[in-house]
């Protein structure tokens, strides 16, 4: 069924005066163009970036569907020489695969130790990182992560939420992204930080009717356009032609407020997660109760809820 969409404002040659007084403080996505993003949107050819890191080893998402769903792991991962993933993920029928000869593939940069080490770049693809400039529209000590991507043509990533603000900038390529707010989280079917609705241009609305409630907001991000992602702010990306994207995640909140084993930026504050193993306690301490009982106690906690921490203008 036809949902329409809002499109995202586009803003071009946003100084970042402009985006810390004008865009910032309304948190909601932007898509920035014109921003001067260094020789990586013309020199990024499949050639050259399979000579500049060579044949050093990346770890990569393999599917044989273009739809990748981190909840069933629909995909395995494979360990390629960085020149051989590059070259075959720029084609659409490969002559040596893992599944299947149409396969999709992802790369994701992880720092060395992944339990330990942040993605960085400058560390993991240091010929690379030469070639960007980043929009620094953060404080030096706010820097969290910068996150080397390339995918497939088709290939497209479950709906999430991340806890950091980011930048998404697409190098090459181009890509579709839809977006929902956090206000929406409700319809959303949440398992985690993720989505269970995998296909949100079809969704099955038997199985997740409460769905076509969520507003989708959309772009179409360009080689050289920056998307500017709110913490909270669910997205769902879809390449639609080989593309290389580099995510830059900076803290919005105090240093302290975030989990210190976080490598990826999506583990809950560590507030939430205080507050959510609180209520799974409520929880398990009102199933000592009859369950008419259970349901009122457990509407009048609602209602708490609402009263004390939703914001009166909720749409």
């Amino acid at each position: 069924r036809e949902r329409r969409a809002e499109a995202l404002e586009r803003l071009p040659g946003v100084t970042r005066e402009r985006f810390l007084r004008d865009v910032y403080p309304r948190r909601k996505p932007v898509v920035l163009t014109g921003l001067e993003l260094g020789t990586c949107t013309t020199k990024w050819t499949t050639d050259y970036l399979s000579q500049a890191e060579g044949s050093k080893e990346v770890k990569i998402h393999v599917s044989a569907v273009p739809q990748m769903d981190f909840l069933s792991k629909n995909f395995v991962y494979r360990t390629l020489p960085f020149d051989a993933f590059v070259r075959r993920a720029a084609e659409v029928k490969h002559k040596e695969y893992f599944l299947t000869e149409d396969e999709k593939y992802y790369l994701r940069s992880v720092g060395e130790d992944v339990r330990k080490d942040i993605a960085d770049i400058r560390k993991q693809f240091p010929i690379l990182a030469e070639d960007v400039h980043i929009p620094e529209y953060f404080e030096k000590e706010q820097f969290f992560s910068s996150v080397f991507r390339i995918s497939s043509a088709g290939l497209q990533l479950w709906t999430h939420y991340d806890v950091m603000d980011n930048f998404l900038i697409q190098v090459t390529g181009r890509k579709r992204v839809v977006l929902y707010s956090p206000r929406d989280a409700p319809y959303l079917y949440l398992s985690g930080t993720k989505s269970e609705v995998l296909d949100v241009d079809n969704p099955d609305m038997e199985k997740y009717p409460l769905f076509v409630k969520a507003k989708r907001y959309e772009c179409v991000l360009e080689a050289g356009d920056v998307l500017f992602i709110p913490a909270l702010w669910f997205h769902n990306v879809i390449s639609e032609e080989f593309g290389v994207a580099l995510n830059v995640f900076w803290k919005h909140l105090p240093a302290e407020s975030y989990d210190k084993t976080d490598t990826y930026g999506n583990k809950d504050p560590m507030a939430a997660s205080r507050a959510i193993q609180i209520l799974d306690r409520a929880l398990k301490t009102l199933e000592e109760l009859p369950e008419e009982y259970r349901d009122f106690y457990a509407r009048r906690m609602v209602l708490r809820i609402q009263e004390k921490a939703y914001r009166n203008d909720y749409g």
